[in-house]
């Protein structure tokens, strides 16, 4: 089978989509499958073109002084369109055009499948209305979104319209991201989500295409071997890591605040970075915690990391589709710590501390009640491991070749 991704968040980026796509992409090729990536990415030269391009992977036109913070954006979808047909006419023969993310490469992807009538499936990763929220400062949320909604519009169809409501699009700035994320996966023959609880978030706000659940997998060429179980003794530091952004979606100043509330001895490691980065490092130092923040690192580093904490953490609220973090820490059997109800569904019951609320207050109260009862760790770490074999993408890419195999019959 002959399968192109194409994605606007792959090149000179981390996170859970990079991971997904590459645990997927390995997964796909070790059963035979030839499988080629389309990304936007920052100004290369010509010799790390062709070194990418060894392993299928190839940047489409992207902007050379315009990024959207430290995100690479594409030229317009156009732009791309005509680069493909020029550069990569075998396109016309692929038998899956598998999108990810809602820019103009992922756009341009959408265009060419129904040009060349080739079965579509998009993958609908994130929360749009909340990153925006999130990163765009608040007088100018409603201007960027409505911008963002109109630019995508004039390549795709609008024809559904969100309207504000009381439950998740209460702003007009989130009714536009909204918008755009419904009639962006209405254009696909198929919708994949990570996660149920975000496919009955998109059925509510207007998706029309079947939408199937395919969770993301851990890779199996890095699955960590022999994990110890983790054992918390009485008075023993409690070791906690922080692995995701650090910044105001992933929420790091709530949790530090949630820790300078806690009673007890503790000590967490943060990996990554992210708009918060200094802010936290700042609090951290004025009020003595036993906070270390190590930046980006190779996720290799970050592994051994996850292996020796007693804790993993992603107190993230009404953003995360999924939580690639969550399985990572399975995958080393470490017990898991969160305050948005929805992440129940990607880690076993009996593996995670879930909080009452998403406020400091409650987070310090679920980690107050774990450093005065250390035995909880053991038996959660137990249930971690039981089910890590689960979430290897080799146990999982089944399941996505069934979809594949699916949409091509019809």
């Amino acid at each position: 089978m002959k399968i192109a991704f194409f994605s606007d968040c792959y090149l000179d980026l981390t996170g859970g989509i990079v991971s997904s796509i590459n645990a997927q992409k390995t997964a796909l090729e070790n059963l035979g499958h030839e499988v080629y990536i389309f990304s936007t990415g920052f100004p290369r030269k010509k010799p790390e073109l062709e070194k990418l391009a060894i392993n299928n992977i190839f940047q489409v036109p992207s902007c050379k002084l315009f990024f959207r913070g430290l995100t690479p954006v594409s030229r317009r979808p156009k732009i791309i369109e005509k680069w493909l047909e020029k550069t990569h006419p075998e396109l016309k023969d692929f038998d899956i055009f598998y999108i990810h993310y809602e820019g103009g490469c992922s756009i341009a992807g959408l265009k060419l499948a129904k040009k060349y009538q080739i079965p579509s499936i998009q993958v609908m990763h994130g929360r749009e209305d909340m990153g925006e929220t999130h990163i765009i400062p608040f007088g100018f949320r409603t201007v960027v979104a409505t911008a963002l909604n109109w630019l995508h519009s004039w390549y795709l169809p609008h024809p559904t319209k969100v309207r504000r409501d009381d439950y998740l699009a209460n702003s007009l700035a989130k009714v536009k991201m909204w918008e755009l994320m419904v009639n962006h996966a209405n254009c696909a023959d198929l919708v994949l989500t990570p996660s149920e609880h975000f496919r009955q978030k998109l059925i509510h706000y207007g998706v029309k295409k079947t939408i199937k659940v395919f969770p993301n997998g851990y890779p199996d060429n890095e699955f960590p071997k022999n994990p110890p179980l983790k054992d918390l003794k009485k008075d023993e530091e409690l070791c906690i890591i922080w692995h995701s952004r650090v910044s105001a979606e992933k929420r790091m100043m709530p949790f530090l605040h949630a820790l300078n509330m806690v009673r007890g001895k503790f000590r967490l490691d943060v990996y990554g970075g992210g708009g918060d980065h200094f802010r936290a490092r700042r609090y951290a130092k004025r009020h003595h915690l036993n906070v270390y923040f190590h930046g980006n690192a190779d996720f290799t580093k970050i592994q051994k990391a996850i292996s020796k904490a007693h804790l993993d953490v992603l107190v993230s609220y009404n953003f995360d589709t999924f939580g690639m973090t969550l399985i990572e820490a399975e995958a080393a059997g470490v017990p898991v710590f969160f305050c948005d109800p929805d992440m129940k569904e990607v880690v076993p019951q009996g593996s995670y501390i879930l909080s009452s609320n998403e406020t400091p207050a409650a987070m310090a109260e679920s980690l107050n009640y774990l450093i005065t009862h250390p035995e909880n760790i053991c038996k959660m770490s137990k249930v971690m491991l039981g089910h890590r074999e689960e979430v290897k993408i080799s146990n999982r890419i089944q399941i996505l070749l069934g979809i594949f195999n699916d949409i091509m019959k019809k």
